[in-house]
């Protein structure tokens, strides 16, 4: 199993990085290339998601990305440091909190295997897509 780890401050111009890099790592994981557009946008709409609340929240940690590749799927954990329930109705990160949930109403739609958690450390978008054994590549 190998693993990718990535982390960038919250800034926007950062997003299109960590889509080049899951994409890459994705195809190199035997992500068939047919999908390789919804990874890139399901990772630039988590990334997004999370600088979003980040600044909306005022966390000046980075945006944490892993990249799990294993011989069955290919795994991509997004994370950010924003307590759960800092951002509500009514709070100057209220715009950050609707953006949060329209990004992963796009998510959903982009990944079959999707996972949400959010605690007092931050929360985690996890998003697994199949792969290709490498003994079926030609």
């Amino acid at each position: 199993m190998a693993t990718v780890e990535l982390r960038f401050s919250a800034l926007p111009e950062h997003v299109r990085t960590a889509r080049l890099v899951a994409a890459a790592v994705a195809r190199r994981a035997g992500v068939d290339e047919s999908i390789l557009d919804e990874v890139r946008l399901a990772v630039g709409e988590a990334c997004s998601r999370a600088v979003g609340l980040h600044r909306g929240s005022g966390v000046d940690q980075p945006v944490r990305v892993v990249l799990v590749e294993d011989e069955k799927k290919f795994s991509i954990e997004v994370g950010d440091a924003v307590p759960e329930g800092a951002v509500s109705a009514g709070a100057p990160g209220e715009e950050a909190g609707e953006e949060s949930e329209m990004g992963l109403a796009v998510i959903s739609g982009l990944v079959d295997d999707l996972e949400v958690s959010s605690g007092e450390e931050g929360g985690t978008i996890r998003m697994t897509w199949p792969v290709t054994p490498a003994s079926l590549l030609p």
